[in-house]
């Protein structure tokens, strides 16, 4: 397999994929080649479940294109009895895990409900594969709107394979997957009965900024000094760019794969928002649960990081290059690769073996069609410099798919996906809308009810989907009582 460099995608996943990228998540985004997944840290002795297949369609928007392709999904009877609902749980940007039919928060509930459990997988990730190649011609068939089709076929589907004709369906999904599910509700009330949508960002945007305001919030809450002592370093890293010898020493202070060119202002950006990923990633999965997946990392925590960053007897850049090390440790990783050409030159790739294929080309190809999502350093009130403007990650999109993916097109797409789904003006029933207060996806979510039947469930000190993760005895009692009211509302809406 050939390696992709650097990987700068935008990613919210909440299902971490078996095998697929490091996650080393800089910026929400996956950076990297493979490394050797950790042990999972596995409550439940139930095997697998193996791979099974659909023959799906390819277009479901256009009746004179008959191709199809085969889907993979995941089956669950365990729980199940006569009569009782059945889950569905939607797949995100990366690779199904089957681990989740037998752990997660969505499985104590199919206990307790005697429910069906489904997983299907996302098109273009994972083993599905609709057309032979990611090329730009193949990518025209990914979007929300046809994995939306593919759920209801597959509902249908699955009714009639399962014998499932009368049983209602309750769909969960978490962060894109979580929209999703929304969605799927909104789209097609006849077929699911309610949703589950955690972290679900609701709101297409071009230029996210408000990221960065939640990651510097939930630094915050640890204390004032790592925040000031972050944008301390950050000017001691833009000081030193200024001369050869300051260039030399971050080469070395940070572990640089390349020597740093300040006349190459897109590798410079690069630099600057690896550095801030970082934190940023730390924060968006602070405190999950997510070491029974086998996800290394997981006990890096902002309490870590903020430690780090107050430690009094060495230098701020110092304690930036600390973390920055902490880091590359934990995914084995030998140096960080900042060089725009680099990833640029990977994400190209179309070929189903490069690591492109794993999710950061078609990820990124949604971004540039249909959400934006980027996470730009436009915000004023900071401590991670200005380096990386949403401009950035506008030629990130003109540079792998072509000149004419500029703002404006973006735009459009992102114009046509609020209109279609409602934003943050959605109209639906039936659906809860969890979300961490921690989580920088929030600020693009639902945190306040919609109506008597469309919750908004904000759960103080969690980061993004900690409700979907199986439970502990640290639980804060906040999130105890999230997955409890998420359990009610179900019940409610199955009687």
């Amino acid at each position: 397999m050939q390696k992709l460099a650097f990987v700068v995608v935008v990613v919210l996943a909440c299902l971490h994929a078996s095998a697929a990228y490091v996650p080393r998540f800089l910026n929400g985004r996956p950076r990297g080649g493979m490394v050797g997944r950790p042990a999972s840290k596995r409550l439940s002795t139930d095997p697998l479940p193996p791979d099974m297949w659909m023959e799906q369609t390819l277009d479901h928007f256009n009746d004179a294109n008959t191709q199809t392709w085969q889907q993979r999904y995941f089956v669950n009877e365990k729980y199940f009895k006569p009569g009782g609902p059945v889950f569905l749980m939607i797949g995100g940007e990366g690779t199904a895990d089957p681990i989740w039919m037998v752990e997660g928060m969505w499985v104590e509930y199919a206990k307790n409900f005697n429910a069906m459990c489904f997983q299907l997988e996302h098109r273009f990730y994972g083993k599905s594969h609709p057309t032979p190649d990611i090329s730009d011609d193949s990518l025209q068939y990914l979007s929300s709107e046809q994995a939306l089709a593919d759920l209801a076929a597959f509902i249908q589907f699955a009714k009639s394979k399962f014998n499932l004709d009368d049983n209602k369906w309750i769909s969960f999904g978490g962060s894109y997957p979580g929209s999703l599910s929304g969605w799927l509700r909104m789209k097609y009330p006849h077929l699911i009965t309610g949703a589950v949508a955690t972290s679900a960002p609701v709101l297409a945007q071009l230029n996210f900024v408000n990221y960065l305001g939640v990651v510097r919030d939930s630094l915050a809450t640890t204390g004032p000094d790592c925040n000031k002592n972050i944008l301390e370093a950050t000017v001691e890293v833009e000081l030193r760019l200024q001369t050869q010898p300051g260039r030399d020493e971050l080469k070395k202070l940070f572990n640089l794969c390349d020597d740093i060119d300040v006349g190459n202002a897109n590798d410079v950006a690069n630099l600057y928002q690896t550095l801030a990923g970082n934190f940023e990633g730390v924060v968006q999965y602070n405190k999950d649960n997510r070491a029974f997946e086998g996800g290394a990392g997981a006990n890096i925590t902002v309490d870590t990081l903020c430690g780090l960053m107050t430690d009094s007897s060495i230098t701020p850049i110092e304690r930036y290059a600390k973390v920055n090390n902490l880091l590359m440790t934990t995914y084995e990783q030998k140096c960080v690769d900042f060089v725009y050409s680099k990833m640029i030159d990977g994400l190209k790739m179309t070929d189903w073996n490069s690591s492109a294929s794993e999710g950061g080309r078609q990820w990124t190809y949604q971004t540039c069609t249909e959400f934006g999502f980027f996470q730009s350093s436009d915000l004023d009130d900071q401590p991670f410099g200005h380096n990386f403007p949403v401009s950035f990650s506008v030629q990130q999109c003109m540079d792998i798919f072509g000149s004419k993916f500029n703002a404006d097109l973006i735009q459009h797409g992102i114009n046509r996906t609020n209109t279609n789904y409602g934003a943050y003006g959605i109209k639906i029933t039936k659906v809860v809308f969890p979300n961490g207060s921690i989580d920088p996806w929030h600020a693009l979510g639902i945190t306040e009810d919609l109506g008597p039947d469309a919750t908004a469930v904000f759960i103080n000190g969690t980061a993004h989907c900690a409700n979907m993760y199986p439970p502990t005895d640290t639980d804060l009692p906040e999130l105890v009582q999230a997955r409890a009211t998420i359990q009610k509302l179900i019940g409610q809406w199955l009687s």
